[in-house]
């Protein structure tokens, strides 16, 4: 049995890979180190024992953007379809823009098939700025674990180009994921619902966004069939896919909060059919129209999520990107997500990302109300200090049944080993902290790790009754595309 709780065996017959011929290649070229615990180095008894107790413990990924790994793999001549360079674009290209980088030379670095040196060059004025930020380690901790490469350099460009290639190739995704990272599953958010080719390890979430924000009648309607003349033919369609899916998927989950604060109200139905009707014209809606309609469609999509069991994701904090960003708006989360609890105590509410940097306005909803979950996803790259410090105040504030600690939150895998290895990290320290400082003894510190590590990811999203939904659905025994 691997880490994710199934054989190797039964992992390659749900990927379609038995009988592919040797799946990493001969051992020579795809010879990869297990990531090592840094337990031995560590100075004290307590922190050995912490150390390694964190480093042998199962992570549950509780949110992903991955794309499934065959669709990493198609190319011209079976190469990569991207080159190395997409394991810095998703965050780490961010902060290359704000430490300066001209738009131009960020579209040639990542756009432009260009060599690895003359991308280098590209970087190079940058690099020193942001290779420190948690996006930047990340990434650091992805090339010296993956291709062997302690930094990226004029003088190491060429090898992390040559690697990532021999890296990317059929199973790539079990060994960076379930081998070296210790992951037991990752969550996935795509547009709507993703009928993964890797089910037992790519889980899905429902993406319920587009099905009230706007709502996206052509991305949820279309696959249904159903011809939306009224809100009660957009009430099937949003029927439509929770019967369809919801005993697959984990949870469903919303980043609406990019565009708006999470306050949303309960609308009546009569407030919203004419709007609605408004919107199936195409006549113009006004922003108080706008919010009426999506408040009224956020509650009704969630009625139907609390009906499967499903909790309900929520981005809070801190948005990804450059330049854009509202702290006003940002700041009003928490107060929001507190009457979204009040409103609703049947539901519950997964809060994203630790609503940084208002992280201490999230830990006191944590305390206050059941019906209130903190997912860590995202937060240990942001600031990775910060996130070490929410996670020693939260155990002392809040019932620690209620975090989930891990959430890579990437599009490339292979910075979610880095990210996982950074929060493997935070997480040690974190205990070893608390219990230097007097707050736990070492024997609470240690029965916290199963719980915040993979527990009560397994208990809230059912994570097993899933795996064992998905072992059965029609698209996991579909054969892989040529």
């Amino acid at each position: 049995m691997n880490s994710s709780g199934f054989t190797r065996r039964e992992t390659l017959k749900v990927l379609g890979l038995l009988g592919a011929g040797g799946m990493w290649g001969s051992p020579q070229a795809w010879a990869l180190p297990s990531v090592q615990s840094p337990a031995s180095e560590q100075p004290t008894e307590v922190r050995r024992q912490i150390f390694a107790k964190v480093w042998q413990t199962p992570l549950v990924d509780t949110h992903e953007h991955l794309p499934d790994e065959q669709d990493c793999l198609r190319g011209p001549g079976g190469k990569p379809q991207e080159d190395w360079t997409v394991i810095l674009r998703h965050y780490l290209d961010s902060d290359l823009i704000t430490a300066g980088m001209p738009k131009d030379q960020h579209e040639q670095f990542f756009r432009k098939p260009l060599s690895p040196l003359e991308k280098w060059r590209l970087l190079a004025p940058y690099w020193p700025a942001v290779k420190n930020t948690g996006y930047g380690q990340a990434v650091r901790i992805a090339i010296r674990e993956l291709y062997g490469v302690e930094d990226l350099s004029e003088k190491t460009v060429e090898k992390v180009a040559a690697q990532y290639e021999t890296v990317r190739r059929p199973g790539f995704y079990e060994r960076i994921l379930c081998e070296l990272a210790k992951i037991d599953s990752c969550q996935v958010n795509t547009g709507t619902f993703r009928e993964s080719r890797q089910p037992l390890l790519l889980l899905q979430d429902i993406s319920i966004v587009g099905m009230f924000a706007g709502p996206n009648l052509q991305a949820f309607g279309q696959p249904t069939g159903i011809q939306v003349k009224s809100l009660v033919d957009w009430y099937r369609v949003i029927d439509w896919w929770f019967d369809r899916y919801g005993k697959y998927a984990t949870a469903v989950k919303s980043q609406n909060a990019y565009a708006r604060n999470i306050d949303y109200e309960k609308i009546p139905r009569e407030r919203a059919e004419p709007v609605f009707a408004k919107r199936i014209a195409g006549q113009p809606i006004s922003p108080e129209e706008q919010k009426l309609l999506e408040d009224h469609l956020f509650w009704y999509a969630v009625g139907k999520a609390t009906e499967h069991g499903l909790p309900v994701k929520l981005h809070t904090g801190y948005y990804a990107g450059q330049n854009s960003m509202p702290l006003g708006r940002v700041q009003g989360n928490p107060a929001a997500a507190c009457e979204l609890c009040r409103l609703s105590p049947q539901t519950t509410f997964v809060f994203m990302h630790i609503c940084y940097p208002y992280y201490e306005d999230l830990i006191s909803i944590a305390k206050q109300y059941t019906n209130a979950y903190v997912d860590m996803c995202w937060s240990w790259i942001i600031n990775p200090v910060a996130a070490k410090d929410f996670l020693k105040k939260y155990l002392v504030t809040a019932p620690a049944n209620k975090i989930f600690t891990f959430g890579g939150d990437y599009f490339p895998v292979e910075p979610v080993l880095g990210h996982a290895l950074i929060a493997r990290q935070g997480v040690a320290l974190s205990l070893c902290e608390l219990v230097e400082e007097g707050w736990l003894s070492l024997e609470d510190a240690l029965s916290l790790v199963d719980p915040i590590m993979h527990e009560n990811a397994r208990r809230v999203f059912r994570i097993e009754e899933k795996k064992q939904a998905l072992r059965s659905a029609p698209w996991a025994r579909r054969p892989l595309p040529p």
